[in-house]
């Protein structure tokens, strides 16, 4: 028997891009148009409420049929995703796509216009003491960052912010989402080390800027055995028929998986 359910199920499977409630609304009511009168009946009335219950029960579904894929909720809608789990043998389909971890200037740089967007390059060079305009011009490049106007201060400095592209690469739907202050303080690092800001540069002194290819650190630099990167971008777009296989580390290929 034809199900709200399974339409919606059928759409998300379809979809080589993440579908909101919204358009699966849109997409039902058009499709209800063709429909027999008996199907017809079934959608009459539909609302993006309802869709949006559907959407929850679906990833309820896959959850507790302990299904290798999941539904994910991310900044632009809803899409269906492998599981992190299984990303190992999800990325030997594709061996020529190897993701790139962010280097330290690049998640620094980025961190800073998280917490303090919008902000200016002079802001961003005060908190780490170095140029950054290589480093801001890679992430320009690869669409974590955008342009969001001027600062009204002399000079009319551009002003940065992050992009939608950088909610979905880190999993999550909200600036809000991003830990507070608080909550940093309790991540543990690395080498036990506080890391090292300097409020009072002016920006003027050293520079880390990267050189060809150094924003981003090959994931084939990992030991064996080592876990593979949570933070990956890429420079080249994967093709649309392979977002089906996606996996934890944030590229197309495995971007969504990763909902910590």
């Amino acid at each position: 028997m034809l199900t709200l359910k399974a339409v919606v199920e059928a759409l998300l499977f379809s979809s080589q891009r993440p579908l909101t409630a919204k358009e699966i609304l849109q997409v039902v009511r058009l499709g209800t148009e063709y429909a027999s009168e008996e199907e017809q009946e079934i959608f009459k009335g539909m609302t993006e409420a309802a869709i949006q219950n559907v959407l929850v029960e679906l990833g309820t579904d896959y959850q507790q049929l302990e299904r290798a894929f999941q539904l994910v909720e991310q900044v632009s809608g809803w899409q269906l995703t492998t599981k992190p789990e299984h990303q190992n043998w999800v990325r030997q389909l594709f061996p020529d796509l190897r993701p790139a971890r962010l280097s330290p200037p690049a998640l620094e740089t980025l961190a800073i216009v998280a917490y303090r967007q919008p902000v200016t390059k002079a802001d961003i060079e005060a908190i780490r003491g170095v140029a950054v305009d290589g480093v801001i011009q890679r992430l320009l490049d690869v669409g974590m960052l955008k342009i969001a106007g001027r600062a009204e201060i002399p000079g009319r400095p551009l002003l940065y912010e992050t992009t939608q592209h950088f909610m979905e690469h880190f999993g999550i739907k909200t600036l809000d989402e991003l830990p507070n202050a608080s909550e940093l303080r309790f991540v543990p690092l690395p080498n036990g080390n506080p890391p090292a800001f300097h409020p009072g540069a002016t920006g003027t002194g050293p520079t880390d800027e990267p050189g060809p290819g150094e924003l981003f650190t090959e994931s084939a630099q990992e030991q064996p055995g080592e876990p593979p990167a949570e933070i990956v971008a890429s420079e080249n777009p994967v093709p649309e028929n392979e977002t089906k296989a996606t996996a934890e580390s944030g590229t197309p290929i495995d971007q969504g998986a990763n909902k910590e």
